[in-house]
């Protein structure tokens, strides 16, 4: 299973890190990524890692602000987000599936993000950026 840890209250500008720890499997070959739900809003792709080449994707809306990282040792995902906006506010979950390379592939349209089924899926952590 996944399970996220870290969400909470921000105000604008502020950072949080969500981790994403994963159980009675190995994240070492797994494509990796978190989505995040706003009310209302479709779930969207943040950010993507194959672990089995190390290719890493970001939304256009957090490239500069999020990092996504892997600490295998501990088989856990983390997402380093900084310069929070309100527009952030969503509920986070993170996903890793084993049958694909990587959960987002790049087109002449831009990222398209792999919406599942996936292997794996959290309960999600809530993320509000407010003042």
């Amino acid at each position: 299973q996944l399970v996220e840890s870290g969400g909470g209250l921000v105000q604008p500008g502020g950072s949080l890190r969500l981790s994403c720890a994963a159980s009675g499997f190995s994240l070492d070959y797994y494509a990796i990524g978190w989505f995040r739900q706003a009310p209302g809003k479709e779930r969207e792709g943040v950010s993507a890692l194959s672990n089995s080449d190390g290719s890493i994707y970001y939304a256009d809306s957090v490239k500069g602000r999020f990092t996504i990282s892997i600490n295998n040792a501990k088989n856990t995902v983390y997402l380093q987000m900084n310069s929070l906006k309100p527009e952030d506010t969503a509920v986070y979950y993170c996903a890793a599936d084993g049958t694909r390379l990587s959960l987002v592939s790049s087109t002449p349209h831009g990222l398209s993000w792999y919406q599942g089924p996936y292997d794996y899926w959290g309960q999600g952590t809530q993320v509000t950026v407010s003042s």
